[in-house]
């Protein structure tokens, strides 16, 4: 399984908190990319509920992450 940017942004509307199978079904009706659906069926725990992004991908950056901030600076 592998994430980038681009494919994580395809389930920032997703309707979280979600399960595995209510994730693959957003993916699928949203149009998001193979890659997506390909991710979300590889994950192992069925029953979990994910309450984000970060669920899926511990490394997913924030928002803030992409913003300037003047005191740091």
């Amino acid at each position: 399984m592998y994430w980038t940017l681009e494919l994580a942004s395809k389930l920032e509307d997703a309707p979280w908190p979600a399960t595995k199978e209510e994730l693959i079904d957003y993916a699928i009706r949203s149009g998001a990319p193979l890659e997506v659906v390909e991710n979300l069926k590889e994950i192992e725990d069925e029953d979990e509920i994910y309450e984000c992004m970060e669920d899926l991908w511990p490394d997913y950056p924030s928002k803030e992450d992409f913003f300037f901030q003047e005191d740091e600076y």
